[in-house]
């Protein structure tokens, strides 16, 4: 019987994921990438992760570290801690990596791994995603995924506190 902790294995640190990418390209796969806090999983990431996983052979998620996710969004998050997020994420099938990132924003893993592909949901513009100009310099490409509302994890908090 598999344990559900044996997925873990997912999570790897930056030079692991750089050895493994390294690998992968070898063998003429594709990497894409993105990231996010992952706080309280819900339907909008797992779309959101979804469409990423489309995009390339293997996806390769940055979590924010838990002094990142509070510098981001407050004293009172995240709600679930790093090892916790990290199992979530690792345990989809969709996810073949996880890498915790420290800083605020995810551009010195984009630039150590320098994805196929980045990816990431929401009303951006190309110009304001992180590490976009990195991996297009590289020949990867950006993609724009739509956002599903109604779903968010502060909104979910909101309603619990109800």
């Amino acid at each position: 019987m598999r344990e559900i902790n044996s997925m873990a294995k997912k999570v790897v640190s930056i030079e692991e994921a750089k050895t493994i990418i390294y690998g992968w390209k070898l063998l003429g796969k594709t990497t894409a990438f993105t990231n996010g806090c992952f706080d309280i999983l819900h339907q909008g990431h797992i779309f959101s992760l979804g469409q990423a996983a489309k995009e390339a052979d293997y996806l390769i998620v940055g979590l924010n570290s838990d002094a990142s996710v509070q510098r981001l969004k407050g004293p009172t998050r995240p709600i679930n801690n790093t090892e916790s997020r990290a199992i979530v994420i690792s345990n989809l099938a969709i996810v073949d990596l996880v890498v915790v990132f420290e800083e605020d924003t995810p551009l010195e893993l984009i630039k150590s791994l320098l994805p196929d592909v980045l990816v990431k949901g929401g009303d951006y513009t190309i110009d304001q995603i992180v590490g976009a100009k990195e991996v297009m310099a590289s020949g990867g490409k950006v993609i724009i995924n739509s956002i599903v509302e109604g779903y968010s994890t502060t909104g979910l908090i909101e309603k619990i506190k109800k």
